[in-house]
């Protein structure tokens, strides 16, 4: 492995570059205002982070996409990233469960908090404190008299003014939110003056009580620090691959508030600092100075500028009480770094307890596997992953049996080997929900695929709590094995929790759906063919084949399941 530099064709033009494995797995995307010249620092004699030499040896190829400007480059490797989740670049932890505010593209548009936002919809954000974004609907809600999600406006709110009147708060609101509150105020009185001097008494009262709207909204924080800031300061801590970036919103020297994100660091800083930058202010608007802990480029300060509509300074102070308010920012990061660490240190603990019980270097990446069934339907089953002891539920699988299999050791023999085929990293060890027969019955399948020693399996039994291991006599765990028998009841639940769901569905399916191939499209066709489900359960073999797309085998299946 590893990639020819001298064969790399890239052009000195702004854009995303990937590195890449040659079955296109991505490794790292990385941005730049020259492709060339950047792609080609990664083979210096002298890379300048710990990784490149790892990752260049990992890689086979180098792809890369020319944008417009560096800065339209910031948006995309911000998104290849969230679509990719390189090995190499750092990522947000939970990223996509923060909540936004958004604005839909209603006639009437409604104003909500969602983790999910509508197509369409205008939106703020994300927000890490979910409560305050939760305030903030509540109060412009109050204030302004908009729709919340289900179409309704505040009880005792009377609109004046009809469609205009609320098309013109609509307006408001998001001058609010965008922060322009100030500018707004005065747009809004030289209306009442002009609506007054037209002796048009009805529009400046409008106009007036749009005024009391903003005001009021300002005085109940509404318009927060979060939109209206003089100056962000960004902090920064790392201890391994964890890191904790803080900002801290300041308005006339006065802090106002901040915001914490987690995220796996790669070790490089400027990285890490631009990712979780590019991701806050994708829907907000930026401050008119940004501190940071170490230069971001050009592309940075000018995407951001973008999204200000004017010049946003982007600086690293050495000295002075900015200098101060950004390593208070710093100290800020570092402290939520430890308490975020400390939570993790009773599932590390257990982790590593539960290695050393089994005699293996390490448990920080466990796969454990569950199978559930209801009298041979709905055979369904489910791997959870845990690491460093905890749940990394954004790699759960659950899987629908595909087979005729109606026993556990087949029906769970079936699922590893589809999870096996797609992995591209081992895990430190393979637990399943069973037995010695599970342990010996996954130990063929895997053998047979000629994996059987690339990693440890292990089955632990809910009788006693036997754990079962080639190796070592079954052994009843003690408290050590916690960190096993967790990842083993994880596996159960997010196992039967599939089931109940998939019971939910099949009490309202078509029993024709159990005929392997026969989706719903064939089974409307047949429906209509026939005219109803007797025609159906009547009809040959042959009359089934007269059904567009119902072939010869399809029809002796759909007999044959008829008939038992």
């Amino acid at each position: 492995m590893g990639i020819d530099h001298s064969n790399l064709e890239l052009p000195r033009e702004p854009g995303v570059y990937l590195f890449k494995r040659s079955d296109d797995r991505v490794l790292y995307v990385g941005k730049a205002t020259d492709l060339r010249s950047r792609v080609r620092s990664y083979f210096s004699k002298n890379p300048d982070r710990e990784m490149v030499p790892r990752l260049v040896k990992e890689s086979d190829k180098v792809d890369f996409i020319v944008t417009q400007s560096p800065s339209e480059a910031l948006v995309l490797e911000r998104e290849l990233i969230r679509s990719n989740q390189p090995r190499y670049n750092s990522m947000l932890k939970d990223g996509k469960s923060f909540p936004f505010i958004a604005m839909t593209a209603h006639e009437k548009p409604r104003i909500m908090y969602t983790r999910h936002p509508p197509k369409d919809a205008r939106i703020w954000g994300p927000f890490p404190d979910a409560g305050a974004a939760k305030l903030v609907v509540k109060l412009l809600r109050r204030h302004f008299g908009m729709r919340d999600k289900t179409d309704k406006a505040p009880f005792g709110f009377v609109e004046t003014g009809g469609d205009e009147g609320y098309a013109e708060r609509v307006r408001a609101v998001e001058s609010v939110l965008d922060g322009n509150a100030g500018a707004l105020i005065e747009r809004l009185q030289s209306e009442m003056d002009e609506a007054s001097e037209r002796l048009d008494y009805e529009r400046a009262a409008r106009v007036r009580d749009m005024i009391g709207s903003v005001q009021g909204a300002k005085s109940e924080n509404v318009v927060s620090s979060r939109f209206y800031q003089d100056c962000d300061a960004v902090g920064f801590s790392s201890s391994g691959d964890s890191g904790c970036l803080v900002i801290l919103h300041a308005k006339g020297g006065i802090i106002r508030g901040q915001v914490e994100y987690q995220l796996i660091h790669r070790g490089d800083v400027s990285d890490s600092v631009s990712l979780v930058l590019s991701e806050h202010y994708a829907n907000r608007r930026p401050p008119k100075s940004l501190l940071v802990p170490s230069p971001l480029g050009d592309s940075m300060a000018e995407w951001l500028s973008k999204r200000r509509s004017s010049s946003v300074e982007v600086r690293v102070p050495v000295r002075g009480e900015l200098a101060k308010l950004r390593t208070m920012a710093d100290r800020n990061a570092e402290i939520h770094l430890i308490r975020s660490s400390r939570a993790g240190d009773l599932e590390k603990s257990a982790a590593d307890e539960g290695a050393a019980l089994l005699g293996l270097d390490t448990l920080d990446h466990i796969v454990c596997f569950d199978m559930s069934q209801t009298l041979g339907k709905e055979r369904v089953g489910a791997s959870v992953v845990m690491r460093g002891g905890r749940p990394s539920k954004e790699e759960y699988r659950t899987y629908r049996v595909r087979s005729d299999a109606q026993d556990d050791l087949r029906m769970m023999s079936e699922v590893v080997a589809r999870w096996a085929k797609r992995q591209d990293v081992w895990p430190d060890l393979l637990l399943l929900d069973g037995g010695g027969t599970h342990l010996s019955a996954i130990e063929r399948t895997l053998d047979e695929m000629g994996l059987l020693g690339m990693f440890p399996i292990a089955a632990l039994a809910k009788r006693e709590e036997t754990l079962h291991m080639r190796g070592i006599e079954p052994m009843l765990l003690d408290r050590r094995g916690r960190a096993l028998v967790h990842a083993r009841d994880e596996a159960h639940r997010f196992s039967n929790t599939f089931h109940k769901k998939r019971r939910g569905k099949g009490a309202l399916a078509d029993p024709l759906e159990e005929v392997e191939g026969l989706g719903a499209k064939k089974i409307q066709s047949l429906l209509r063919h026939f005219g109803g489900r007797r025609g159906i359960e009547h009809a040959s073999a042959k009359d089934l084949r007269g059904v567009p797309g119902i072939g010869k085998e399809m029809a002796e299946r759909i007999r044959a399941h008829l008939e038992r």
